[in-house]
Protein backbone atom coordinates (compact mmCIF):
# COMPACT_ATOMS: atom_id res chain seq x y z
CA UNK A 1 0.00 0.00 0.00
CA UNK A 2 2.84 2.45 1.09
CA UNK A 3 4.70 1.64 -2.15
CA UNK A 4 1.59 2.24 -4.18
CA UNK A 5 1.00 5.45 -2.66
CA UNK A 6 4.44 6.53 -2.94
CA UNK A 7 4.18 5.69 -6.73
CA UNK A 8 1.51 7.71 -7.03
CA UNK A 9 3.00 10.85 -5.53
CA UNK A 10 5.78 10.44 -7.45
CA UNK A 11 4.09 10.48 -10.47
CA UNK A 12 1.79 13.13 -9.69
CA UNK A 13 4.86 15.37 -8.74
CA UNK A 14 6.67 14.71 -12.01
CA UNK A 15 3.34 15.47 -13.52
CA UNK A 16 3.37 18.63 -11.43
CA UNK A 17 7.13 19.36 -12.91
CA UNK A 18 6.11 19.09 -16.79
CA UNK A 19 3.33 21.25 -16.26
CA UNK A 20 5.28 23.98 -14.52
CA UNK A 21 8.18 23.57 -17.40
CA UNK A 22 5.41 24.09 -20.21
CA UNK A 23 4.38 27.16 -18.32
CA UNK A 24 6.62 28.62 -17.98
CA UNK A 25 8.29 27.77 -21.61
CA UNK A 26 5.19 29.18 -23.01
CA UNK A 27 5.37 32.65 -20.97
CA UNK A 28 9.02 32.83 -22.44
CA UNK A 29 8.12 32.14 -25.76
CA UNK A 30 4.64 34.34 -25.84
CA UNK A 31 6.28 37.42 -24.04
CA UNK A 32 7.47 39.12 -26.90
CA UNK A 33 3.89 39.00 -28.19
CA UNK A 34 3.09 40.11 -25.10
CA UNK A 35 5.73 43.38 -25.70
CA UNK A 36 4.19 43.81 -29.03
CA UNK A 37 0.80 43.96 -27.99
CA UNK A 38 1.14 46.30 -24.85
CA UNK A 39 3.60 48.41 -26.93
CA UNK A 40 1.22 49.08 -29.59
CA UNK A 41 -1.43 50.55 -27.36
CA UNK A 42 0.89 52.99 -25.50
CA UNK A 43 1.57 56.11 -26.46
CA UNK A 44 5.45 57.76 -27.19
CA UNK A 45 5.39 59.75 -23.70
CA UNK A 46 4.08 56.02 -21.97
CA UNK A 47 6.78 54.32 -23.53
CA UNK A 48 9.41 56.73 -22.95
CA UNK A 49 8.40 56.96 -18.55
CA UNK A 50 7.58 52.93 -18.62
CA UNK A 51 9.23 49.99 -18.92
CA UNK A 52 8.66 47.24 -21.75
CA UNK A 53 6.55 44.74 -19.30
CA UNK A 54 4.10 47.66 -17.99
CA UNK A 55 0.42 48.35 -18.84
CA UNK A 56 -0.74 50.87 -20.98
CA UNK A 57 -1.38 53.70 -18.96
CA UNK A 58 -4.34 54.55 -20.99
CA UNK A 59 -5.25 52.23 -24.20
CA UNK A 60 -5.04 53.85 -27.45
CA UNK A 61 -5.66 52.79 -30.91
CA UNK A 62 -3.82 56.04 -32.82
CA UNK A 63 -0.83 53.84 -33.17
CA UNK A 64 -2.86 50.95 -35.01
CA UNK A 65 -4.58 53.70 -37.23
CA UNK A 66 -1.43 55.28 -38.22
CA UNK A 67 -0.07 51.81 -39.20
CA UNK A 68 -3.05 50.76 -41.05
CA UNK A 69 -3.68 54.52 -42.73
CA UNK A 70 -0.76 56.80 -42.71
CA UNK A 71 2.52 55.24 -41.92
CA UNK A 72 5.57 56.31 -44.15
CA UNK A 73 6.89 52.71 -45.80
CA UNK A 74 9.78 54.40 -47.17
CA UNK A 75 8.09 54.55 -50.59
CA UNK A 76 5.04 56.69 -49.57
CA UNK A 77 2.91 57.78 -46.65
CA UNK A 78 0.05 55.68 -46.90
CA UNK A 79 -0.01 53.11 -44.60
CA UNK A 80 0.28 49.34 -45.00
CA UNK A 81 -3.50 49.24 -45.92
CA UNK A 82 -2.24 48.97 -49.89
CA UNK A 83 0.31 46.40 -49.38
CA UNK A 84 -1.83 44.36 -47.15
CA UNK A 85 -4.14 43.93 -50.04
CA UNK A 86 -1.07 43.17 -52.26
CA UNK A 87 0.05 40.10 -50.44
CA UNK A 88 -3.38 39.13 -50.56
CA UNK A 89 -3.69 38.98 -54.53
CA UNK A 90 -0.28 37.69 -54.88
CA UNK A 91 -1.15 34.86 -52.05
CA UNK A 92 -4.71 33.60 -52.36
CA UNK A 93 -3.82 32.33 -56.63
CA UNK A 94 -0.16 31.25 -55.29
CA UNK A 95 -1.48 29.13 -52.89
CA UNK A 96 -4.00 27.41 -54.91
CA UNK A 97 -2.23 26.88 -58.07
CA UNK A 98 0.48 25.66 -56.31
CA UNK A 99 -1.60 23.33 -54.32
CA UNK A 100 -4.22 21.91 -57.18
CA UNK A 101 -0.80 21.79 -59.19
CA UNK A 102 0.89 19.57 -56.45
CA UNK A 103 -1.92 17.29 -55.93
CA UNK A 104 -1.99 16.33 -59.64
CA UNK A 105 1.61 15.89 -59.81
CA UNK A 106 1.46 13.56 -56.56
CA UNK A 107 -1.02 11.56 -58.37
CA UNK A 108 0.71 11.14 -61.63
CA UNK A 109 4.03 9.89 -59.63
CA UNK A 110 1.98 7.74 -57.61
CA UNK A 111 -0.54 6.24 -59.54
CA UNK A 112 0.44 6.70 -62.91
CA UNK A 113 3.60 5.56 -63.63
CA UNK A 114 5.67 6.50 -66.37
CA UNK A 115 9.78 6.08 -67.70
CA UNK A 116 11.73 8.52 -65.68
CA UNK A 117 9.19 9.18 -63.03
CA UNK A 118 11.28 8.42 -60.16
CA UNK A 119 14.20 10.69 -61.38
CA UNK A 120 11.68 13.26 -62.08
CA UNK A 121 10.24 12.74 -58.36
CA UNK A 122 13.74 13.03 -57.36
CA UNK A 123 14.52 16.15 -58.41
CA UNK A 124 11.69 17.73 -57.24
CA UNK A 125 12.91 16.50 -54.17
CA UNK A 126 16.31 17.74 -54.32
CA UNK A 127 14.47 21.20 -55.00
CA UNK A 128 12.74 21.41 -51.59
CA UNK A 129 16.68 21.72 -50.52
CA UNK A 130 17.53 24.70 -52.56
CA UNK A 131 17.24 27.98 -50.64
CA UNK A 132 15.45 31.34 -52.10
CA UNK A 133 19.25 33.43 -53.19
CA UNK A 134 20.17 29.68 -55.71
CA UNK A 135 17.19 30.43 -57.82
CA UNK A 136 17.14 34.70 -57.57
CA UNK A 137 19.26 34.81 -61.20
CA UNK A 138 17.53 31.94 -63.39
CA UNK A 139 14.53 33.14 -61.57
CA UNK A 140 14.62 36.69 -63.19
CA UNK A 141 15.62 35.44 -66.29
CA UNK A 142 12.98 33.89 -66.87
CA UNK A 143 10.47 36.02 -66.26
CA UNK A 144 12.56 38.94 -68.47
CA UNK A 145 11.95 36.26 -70.89
CA UNK A 146 8.18 36.15 -70.43
CA UNK A 147 7.82 39.99 -70.49
CA UNK A 148 6.21 39.82 -67.36
CA UNK A 149 5.72 43.68 -66.05
CA UNK A 150 2.81 43.51 -62.93
CA UNK A 151 5.16 42.72 -59.92
CA UNK A 152 1.88 40.81 -58.71
CA UNK A 153 1.49 38.52 -61.33
CA UNK A 154 5.77 38.13 -60.95
CA UNK A 155 5.47 37.05 -57.44
CA UNK A 156 2.16 34.66 -58.10
CA UNK A 157 4.67 32.96 -60.82
CA UNK A 158 7.48 32.69 -58.41
CA UNK A 159 5.85 31.52 -55.72
CA UNK A 160 4.10 29.10 -57.18
CA UNK A 161 7.49 27.69 -59.45
CA UNK A 162 9.06 27.57 -55.64
CA UNK A 163 6.48 25.59 -53.71
CA UNK A 164 5.33 23.56 -56.58
CA UNK A 165 7.69 20.86 -55.54
CA UNK A 166 6.61 21.14 -51.49
CA UNK A 167 3.23 20.65 -52.43
CA UNK A 168 3.90 17.50 -54.76
CA UNK A 169 5.70 15.93 -52.02
CA UNK A 170 3.10 16.02 -49.56
CA UNK A 171 0.12 14.73 -52.25
CA UNK A 172 2.55 12.04 -53.25
CA UNK A 173 3.09 11.13 -50.07
CA UNK A 174 0.09 10.74 -49.00
CA UNK A 175 -1.35 9.45 -52.37
CA UNK A 176 1.03 5.77 -51.56
CA UNK A 177 -0.99 5.13 -48.90
CA UNK A 178 -3.91 4.93 -50.87
CA UNK A 179 -4.63 1.62 -51.29
CA UNK A 180 -4.46 -0.35 -55.04
CA UNK A 181 -7.37 -2.01 -54.97
CA UNK A 182 -9.54 1.44 -54.84
CA UNK A 183 -7.35 2.52 -57.88
CA UNK A 184 -8.23 -0.83 -59.55
CA UNK A 185 -12.12 -0.91 -58.77
CA UNK A 186 -12.16 2.49 -60.08
CA UNK A 187 -10.39 2.05 -63.53
CA UNK A 188 -12.64 -1.25 -63.85
CA UNK A 189 -15.83 0.78 -63.69
CA UNK A 190 -14.47 3.10 -66.04
CA UNK A 191 -13.30 5.96 -64.24
CA UNK A 192 -10.69 7.89 -66.82
CA UNK A 193 -7.27 9.53 -65.33
CA UNK A 194 -9.50 13.18 -64.29
CA UNK A 195 -12.41 11.71 -63.08
CA UNK A 196 -10.79 9.14 -60.59
CA UNK A 197 -8.94 12.06 -59.88
CA UNK A 198 -11.90 14.61 -58.82
CA UNK A 199 -14.29 12.16 -57.81
CA UNK A 200 -12.64 9.57 -55.93
CA UNK A 201 -9.15 11.14 -54.18
CA UNK A 202 -9.47 14.76 -54.39
CA UNK A 203 -12.46 14.44 -51.68
CA UNK A 204 -10.49 12.00 -49.80
CA UNK A 205 -7.55 14.54 -49.89
CA UNK A 206 -8.51 17.01 -47.48
CA UNK A 207 -6.14 16.31 -44.86
CA UNK A 208 -3.21 17.04 -47.24
CA UNK A 209 -5.07 19.76 -48.62
CA UNK A 210 -5.05 21.50 -45.56
CA UNK A 211 -1.34 21.51 -45.07
CA UNK A 212 -0.66 22.61 -48.51
CA UNK A 213 -3.00 25.44 -47.84
CA UNK A 214 -1.23 26.40 -44.45
CA UNK A 215 2.00 25.61 -45.64
CA UNK A 216 1.95 27.65 -48.85
CA UNK A 217 -0.22 30.39 -47.18
CA UNK A 218 2.48 30.82 -44.50
CA UNK A 219 5.85 30.52 -46.57
CA UNK A 220 4.48 33.32 -49.23
CA UNK A 221 2.85 35.40 -46.80
CA UNK A 222 6.57 35.68 -44.68
CA UNK A 223 8.41 35.88 -47.80
CA UNK A 224 10.77 38.64 -48.20
CA UNK A 225 13.16 37.78 -50.19
CA UNK A 226 11.24 37.52 -53.46
CA UNK A 227 9.33 40.14 -52.66
CA UNK A 228 12.16 42.71 -52.51
CA UNK A 229 13.76 41.32 -55.32
CA UNK A 230 10.89 40.84 -57.92
CA UNK A 231 8.44 43.99 -56.66
CA UNK A 232 8.74 47.68 -56.40
CA UNK A 233 7.08 50.89 -55.67
CA UNK A 234 2.93 50.76 -54.84
CA UNK A 235 3.52 46.67 -55.75
CA UNK A 236 5.32 45.16 -53.07
CA UNK A 237 4.15 42.79 -50.15
CA UNK A 238 3.51 43.96 -46.66
CA UNK A 239 6.54 42.42 -45.54
CA UNK A 240 8.51 44.67 -47.90
CA UNK A 241 6.51 47.39 -46.47
CA UNK A 242 6.89 46.42 -42.98
CA UNK A 243 10.67 46.28 -43.42
CA UNK A 244 10.68 50.06 -44.92
CA UNK A 245 8.55 50.96 -42.19
CA UNK A 246 10.72 49.65 -39.37
CA UNK A 247 13.63 51.24 -41.07
CA UNK A 248 12.22 54.68 -42.50
CA UNK A 249 13.79 57.37 -40.23
CA UNK A 250 11.26 60.62 -40.51
CA UNK A 251 11.95 62.64 -36.77
CA UNK A 252 10.76 60.72 -33.60
CA UNK A 253 11.22 56.52 -33.50
CA UNK A 254 7.39 55.70 -33.36
CA UNK A 255 7.99 52.47 -31.83
CA UNK A 256 4.19 52.08 -30.75
CA UNK A 257 3.15 52.37 -34.50
CA UNK A 258 6.37 49.84 -35.57
CA UNK A 259 4.90 47.10 -33.44
CA UNK A 260 1.27 47.64 -34.50
CA UNK A 261 2.09 47.19 -38.01
CA UNK A 262 4.24 44.04 -37.66
CA UNK A 263 1.42 42.48 -35.56
CA UNK A 264 -0.65 43.25 -38.67
CA UNK A 265 1.77 42.24 -40.81
CA UNK A 266 1.49 38.91 -38.71
CA UNK A 267 -1.99 38.17 -38.12
CA UNK A 268 -3.42 36.43 -41.20
CA UNK A 269 -0.47 33.34 -40.74
CA UNK A 270 -1.43 33.22 -37.08
CA UNK A 271 -5.03 33.05 -37.74
CA UNK A 272 -4.52 30.39 -40.10
CA UNK A 273 -2.69 28.45 -37.60
CA UNK A 274 -5.14 28.95 -34.77
CA UNK A 275 -7.90 27.84 -37.71
CA UNK A 276 -6.05 24.85 -38.91
CA UNK A 277 -3.04 23.69 -36.57
CA UNK A 278 -5.09 20.30 -36.18
CA UNK A 279 -5.59 19.86 -39.79
CA UNK A 280 -1.95 20.72 -40.39
CA UNK A 281 -0.75 18.29 -37.48
CA UNK A 282 -3.19 15.62 -38.82
CA UNK A 283 -2.18 16.22 -42.25
CA UNK A 284 1.50 15.86 -42.02
CA UNK A 285 0.82 12.48 -40.19
CA UNK A 286 -1.79 11.58 -42.63
CA UNK A 287 0.84 9.68 -45.43
CA UNK A 288 3.26 8.19 -42.39
CA UNK A 289 2.02 4.63 -42.71
CA UNK A 290 0.49 2.97 -45.80
CA UNK A 291 -2.65 0.66 -45.57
Amino acid sequence: MADSYRQTTQAKLARMGIYAMLFLLALWFLAPLYVMLTTSFKSLDDIRSGNLLSLPQSFSLDAWKTAWDSACTGVECGGMKGYFGNSLKMMIPAVLISTLLGSLNGYVLSMWRFKGSDAFFMALLIGTFLPFQVVILPMAQVLGMLGLENSTGRLVLVHVIYGLQFTTLFFRNYYVTVPSDLVKAARIDGAGFFLFFFKILLPISIPTIMVCLIWQTTQIWNDFLFGVVFSSGDGQPITVALNNLVNTSTGVKQYNVDMAAAIIAALPTLLVYIVGGKFFVRGLTAGAVKG
